[in-house]
């Protein structure tokens, strides 16, 4: 086999057997290493876990883009709990939203300090479908795949905003496992236990024969959780089904069902978090987020060198809520009234979103002078209709009761989003290693809000219209490495968020408008010797009109008034190292093998106008550094990891100080350690254990003045989980 060949052959392992092996110059290569057959490894030594994604996969352009691949069956980590830090955190500079010690257990992430908070920067995906309620209005993330069910996980970052639309944060898709060809159903279980009264099942099956493959999984999970009044139960299920009728055309559909019910702890104050984390002052608390995806796809190849993909989806999503709210702050105590000597009735809230989806793009590979080039082309329209209660009475109980005791809502709105986008990027190689990507896209956005609510604003619609644009590049600089950059413009749309503002001081700037900016990156990766896997950049973002709450005073007295902030600008630089020393010492295999891995980020985001100029942008951590390493010998492997967060503020005015409802002040450091064995044993069984937080650290991500809060988040303290796999 050539020195070329064993190239490919590697990259192919690294990405997975769908994908495609690392950047060729031209299509002729890429096709015939997308043709590589698919492996099965059974070497000792660990298999690199994170890789990117090829120049071209299915019908988007990925040539000159800082993106990551996670490869699963690779990953040795809690999937039992879905931990990000294990999961994620091998990627540089991603930021995580823990919020599991208040018993919410969706948790957020972002890059380059952007906000975390249910991952609301990024454009989150499963299976290349948007599974957040409204992109345009509250794309808040209630619903992720399990990490059991997953093949890989692709991330692009600020320079998706072209090929997927708006975020600044990028892309996230989770990638779903999928029955092969020709395969008898192929059957999976896992069983884990472990801390809190940790309880995780998930079951599988999937397979195929010619013409058809298939693929299911069940899953549930129930904790009692760390802290009193902090469990939930969730139960998640997915089914898909893949028809080739002819060579040419191949059709699908999908449907993902998820259901859950949340008891939230609530948020502490300073003074009790020092006291006591695991104190919990609520606990008549409930949230329930109901969750159904639905897609149906269809792809055609014309030729061989033209080829649509299309895929129609629906999600309907709901939140509802019922709390003793946020008033007071998190030391409010939830009081009897006197009168009746029973506790005072709960507020209820209630939304729900139901959006319809058709994306469809279009790939041509051609001729350009005398040599090859791809075109990439699309169209995404979109329908979002939402309903949003609030403000209800509910019941003086402790018990999951969402439903009103009396009158009607104080909010009640009709929420309704339309979109329609059109892109297009060109794959152009100058040179058999130099290639570039120009590419644009436009965007329409039309918001319209009715109904009433307890906060005087208006709900005129508003119409967006947005012209990207941005340019790639990539040169190949050897067998398996490469210089790649790329510099694209993105924006964030105003959110109903900010059209209805909490409290009755709140008012809304009747010049609000969408926040504009650009992503800029730079860097060099690959792999050497097969030993050596890295990826170096630096990056620039810079984000323009940020939307927030400013205070003043006028005639009517003072006000907090939702308005465009300022500009913040993030700069920093973002390393991932990854290399098995063993083969460089000369060691034999039955040595087994050694991976250490090295993921770093450093973020400078600052405000650079606006009342906050010279402050660092909220929740916004300089450093954030993951090492690790996992050591394999025979049929045993086992990873530990140092992660630390440096600290950041939870509010614009960076408060050291914090306020008596804690929702602003320092977001102190913290260093957590993570530790996770694995164990194969004979007939496709596995046995896994691990501790999670292994040092005991004390520590919290996050200060909210809304749910699960308000207040402090605790993070979870040491925890032990245990459980076993079989495949038959």
């Amino acid at each position: 086999m050539s020195a070329r060949s064993k190239a490919l052959l590697v990259a192919s392992l690294v990405i997975g057997a769908r994908g495609a092996p690392a950047q060729q110059p031209d299509t002729t290569s890429r096709r015939a290493a997308a043709s590589l057959p698919s492996v099965v490894v059974t070497a000792s030594r660990p298999l690199h876990v994170i890789g990117h994604l090829p120049a071209t996969q299915h019908s988007v352009i990925f040539a000159g883009k800082k993106t990551e691949v996670i490869v699963m069956d690779s990953l040795r980590a809690n999937l039992a709990q879905d931990v990000e830090r294990q999961i994620l955190g091998r990627i540089p500079g991603a930021h995580f939203s823990e919020t599991e010690g208040a018993g919410f257990p969706s948790n957020g992430v972002a890059f380059r300090g952007l906000d975390p908070t249910q991952s609301v920067e990024m454009n989150v995906r499963q299976n290349d479908v948007n599974i957040a309620a409204d992109l345009f209005g509250y794309p808040e993330t209630y619903y992720t795949p399990p990490s059991e069910a997953l093949e890989r996980i692709d991330v692009v970052r600020g320079a998706a905003s072209l090929a997927y639309g708006p975020q600044f944060g990028g892309v996230i898709d989770y990638v779903v496992r999928d029955g092969q060809q020709n395969t008898a159903p192929q059957f999976s279980s896992s069983l884990s236990g472990g801390s809190f009264g940790l309880l995780d099942s998930f079951n599988s099956v999937g397979g195929g024969t010619d013409r058809i493959t298939y693929y299911a999984f069940i899953h549930g999970r129930r904790e009692d959780g760390w802290r009193p009044n902090s469990d939930f139960r969730q139960l998640a299920a997915f089914g898909r089904i893949t028809y080739r009728p002819t060579t040419r055309l191949t059709i699908g559909g999908e449907y993902t069902v998820f259901r859950n019910r949340i008891h939230m702890a609530g948020g502490l104050d300073d003074s009790a978090f020092a006291a006591d984390p695991r104190a919990s002052f609520r606990a008549r608390n409930w949230l329930a987020s109901p969750w159904s995806v639905a897609a149906l796809r269809a792809r055609y190849e014309f030729s061989r060198t033209a080829r649509i993909e299309n895929t129609l989806s629906y999600v309907d999503g709901s939140r509802a809520l019922v709390w003793r709210n946020e008033d007071g702050g998190p030391a409010a105590p939830d009081l009897i009234d006197p009168g009746t000597g029973e506790q005072i009735p709960r507020e209820v809230e209630n939304e729900t979103f139901k959006t319809l989806t058709l994306e469809s793009r279009l790939r041509l590979d051609h001729s350009l002078g005398k040599r090859l080039a791809t075109l990439s082309t699309g169209v995404r329209a979109s329908i979002v209709d939402g309903r949003r209660f609030e403000g209800g009475t509910g019941s003086v109980g402790s018990d999951f009761d969402l439903r009103l005791a009396e009158g009607t809502w104080e909010t009640a709105l009709r929420l309704r989003t339309t979109n329609a986008a059109a892109f297009a990027e060109e794959l152009i190689h100058v040179t058999d290693r130099l290639g570039i990507v120009p590419g644009v896209r436009f965007e329409s956005v039309h918001s319209a809000i009715s109904g009433h609510s307890d906060v005087a604003t208006s709900f005129a619609p508003r119409t967006y219209s947005y012209p990207l644009a941005g340019i790639g590049m990539s040169y190949i600089t050897g067998e398996s490495t490469e210089f790649y950059g790329n510099v694209s413009q993105a924006y964030r749309p105003v959110l109903y968020s900010a059209f209805t503002p909490v409290g009755s001081v709140a008012r809304i700037d009747p010049a609000l408008h969408s926040s504009r900016g650009m992503n800029a990156d730079f860097g060099w990766r690959g792999t050497l010797d097969d030993v050596l896997k890295f990826d170096i950049g630096a990056f620039y973002l810079w984000y323009g009109d940020r939307i927030g709450a400013r205070t003043g005073a006028d005639e009517s007295g003072d006000f907090v008034e939702v308005t465009n902030i300022g500009d913040s600008e993030h700069r920093g630089v973002e390393s991932y190292l990854e290399v098995d020393p063993f083969p460089l010492l000369g060691l034999p295999k039955n040595a087994g093998g050694l991976d250490l891995f090295s993921s770093f980020g450093y973020v400078d985001a600052q405000y650079v106008s606006g009342q906050f100029k010279g402050n660092r942008v909220e929740e916004a951590p300089r450093v954030l550094a993951r090492f690790g390493a996992t050591y394999g010998i025979g049929r045993l492997s086992n990873t530990l990891q140092v992660s630390h967060t440096s600290n950041s503020f939870g509010d614009a005015n960076n408060s050291l100080q914090p306020t008596d409802d804690a929702t602003v002040g320092l977001i102190p450091a913290y260093t957590l350690l993570d530790w996770s064995l694995a164990l194969r044993l004979a007939h496709k069984r596995r046995l896994t254990f691990g501790v999670n937080n292994l040092t005991d650290a004390r520590y919290f991500t996050k200060r909210t003045a809304e749910y699960p809060g308000p207040g402090i988040l605790p993070g979870l303290n040491r925890s032990v989980y245990f459980g076993m796999r079989a495949a038959f």
